[in-house]
C-alpha cells in the first residue's frame, strides 16, 4: 500500500477547486478588461485568442466549465469559432439549409443570405468582438441563434441522407441535438448575464 503522505506528494490533475478558480479568473479578467478598454486591436487579440494560444491551451482552461459560468459560455463561443474556422464551406451550406425553419434565429444571428463561407467566419469573429466590445448579452443571443439555424441545417442533411447512409444520418441528427444544447447553454448563459449572475 501507498502511503497516503506520499500519495498526496505524487504530481497530478490540478485541484477542481483550483481549476474552477483559475477559469472563472481568466475568464472575468479577459472579458472586464476587454470591455473596459477602448482598444480595437486588443479585441482582435482576444478573438483569435485560439489561434494565437491554441486550442488546447483553451480548453485546459474553460472547457470544464458549467454552462452557466463566464468561462463555460466563452468555452462555447470559441469553440463555436473555431469550427468555423476549420469548416466554413459546410457550415455555410448547412446554415443556408437550415434558415428557412429557423427564420428568428437567422435574424438574431445576422448572418447575410445566402452564407458564403467567408460570411460564416465573419459571424463568429462578430460574435466573439461583441463579448468584449458590445453588449454581452445580445454576443451570447447571437451566439445560441446562429446554432439553432446549423442545427436546423444539420436535422435537413440528416433526413435527407437517411435512406442511403443511415450511420450518417445519426451522427447528424446527434450533432443537430449537441447544437440546440449549446443553443440553450448560450441563452441560459445571457439571461444570467442579464441579472448580474453569470460568473
Amino acid at each position: 500500500m501507498l502511503d497516503p503522505r506520499l500519495a498526496d506528494d505524487i504530481p497530478g490533475d490540478m485541484d477542481p477547486a483550483l481549476r474552477s478558480e483559475v477559469a472563472h479568473t481568466t475568464a472575468g479578467a479577459i472579458v472586464h478588461q476587454a470591455r473596459a478598454s477602448d482598444d480595437p486591436h486588443l479585441v482582435d487579440r482576444l478573438v483569435r485568442l485560439v489561434e494565437a494560444e491554441g486550442l488546447d491551451v483553451v480548453a485546459g482552461l474553460w472547457a470544464d466549465s458549467p454552462p452557466g459560468t463566464l468561462p463555460g459560455a466563452l468555452w462555447r463561443l470559441y469553440t463555436l469559432r473555431e469550427w468555423t474556422r476549420r469548416d466554413p464551406r459546410t457550415l455555410a451550406a448547412r446554415y443556408a439549409s437550415g434558415v428557412h425553419a429557423a427564420q428568428v434565429a437567422d435574424v438574431v444571428a445576422g448572418v447575410v443570405t445566402p452564407p458564403g463561407p467567408e460570411d460564416i467566419r465573419e459571424v463568429a469573429d462578430a460574435v466573439l468582438s461583441g463579448v468584449f466590445a458590445g453588449d454581452l448579452a445580445v454576443a451570447l443571443e447571437r451566439g445560441a441563434a446562429f446554432c439553432r439555424v446549423l442545427a436546423a441545417g444539420a436535422a435537413f442533411d440528416a433526413d435527407d441522407v437517411d435512406a442511403h447512409a443511415p450511420a450518417d444520418a445519426l451522427r447528424l441528427t446527434r450533432g443537430a441535438s449537441s447544437l440546440v444544447r449549446t443553443a440553450e447553454e448560450l441563452e441560459l448563459a445571457a439571461d444570467l448575464w442579464r441579472r448580474g449572475r453569470l460568473d
